[in-house]
């Protein structure tokens, strides 16, 4: 057997497109991989008990604290251009003079809506997308 169906979005798929799981008869889960992840997601944002062990979690362990700031510290060393567009939006926004609308201007989607730059020497010239066009999007 190459192939399966996904219990959630009923489309027929290679088996490399669902996770392993040996309590399976097959040997993988009845969910596909994007299914199972857009279900990960939901969860994360909607469940306030998961959000407050995420938040524990970063906060009560210094060694995740460290890593994150030695990699926005790298990001920022890496494409500084990105980083001063990315403060520039953040700022603008909380400073009212740009407005983040609530829904993505590509999918029109509710949800985390972020702001995408064209060219990083305009940083207040952004595309409001949400997280999945984003990542579609560059």
């Amino acid at each position: 057997m190459s192939g399966k169906v996904c219990f959630k979005c009923k489309i027929e798929k290679d088996l490399t497109e669902f996770y392993k799981h040996g309590q399976m008869a097959d040997g993988h889960l009845g969910k596909c991989k994007e299914c199972t992840k857009q279900d990960v997601r939901r969860r994360r944002r909607d469940n306030p008990s998961v959000q407050e062990y995420d938040r524990r979690r970063f906060h009560d362990n210094p060694e995740r604290r460290a890593a994150t700031t030695t990699a926005a510290r790298r990001r920022m060393k890496e494409c500084p251009e990105k980083y001063r567009a990315h403060y520039a939006v953040s700022n603008a926004v909380r400073d009212g003079r740009l407005d983040r609308p609530n829904r993505c201007s590509r999918c029109n989607e509710k949800g985390r809506i972020e702001g995408h730059h064209e060219d990083y020497s305009k940083p207040l010239e952004v595309i409001w997308l949400c997280t999945l066009c984003h990542r579609r999007y560059t």
